[in-house]
């Protein structure tokens, strides 16, 4: 494996981090003992920028690269964003309809299979051979739990770590 550069980030498939490198997992590293790599990050990733300047955190994140691509609205470097989950209410979702379709006139088979939702005077639930002909709006009402659901991408868990030592990047 060849010298890496300070502040270079690897994914390795062991729980610690090597010599020389640290977990992305966002703590806080003194400047005095990481001039170098302070150098390079900054504040990006938090600190105060005086006595110390934390790291990325990746636990639990994905990576994104900093920029902007086609149709896409731009990122910094540092950035965070996502939500693990998420609930979409009326507002977010786009407008479209359930239309079911019915008998024009009264139910004459006690079976749905084939058929079509009919009048019935007789209290059965009842069934027509011919449709379609559309329904009361209000015959069909609001679905759904009210509930977040997952906002994941299939994902596989790596060790990130951030390289403490090494070659310093040069500029280009």
């Amino acid at each position: 494996m060849s010298e890496p550069f300070i502040g270079e980030i690897r994914s390795f498939g062991f729980n610690f981090a090597p010599y020389g490198w640290a977990q992305c997992n966002g703590q806080l590293l003194p400047i005095a003992q990481n001039t170098a790599l302070f150098s390079i990050l900054g504040t990006t990733y938090g600190g105060d920028g005086r006595s110390n300047f934390a790291l990325p955190n990746l636990a639990g994140a994905v990576a994104m690269g900093a920029g902007q691509g086609p149709n896409l609205t731009p990122r910094s470097l540092g950035e965070t964003g996502g939500t693990e989950t998420e609930l979409l209410g009326m507002t977010q979702m786009p407008a479209h309809t359930h239309p079911a379709n019915a008998n024009a006139g009264n139910g004459n088979q006690p079976a749905p299979v084939g058929h079509f939702w009919a009048q019935d005077l007789g209290g059965s639930k009842e069934y027509g051979d011919t449709g379609p002909a559309q329904m009361a709006p209000g015959a069909v009402g609001i679905a759904g739990g009210s509930q977040p659901h997952t906002n994941l991408q299939p994902y596989q868990v790596l060790n990130y770590c951030i390289a403490l030592q090494g070659i310093y990047p040069p500029r280009s």
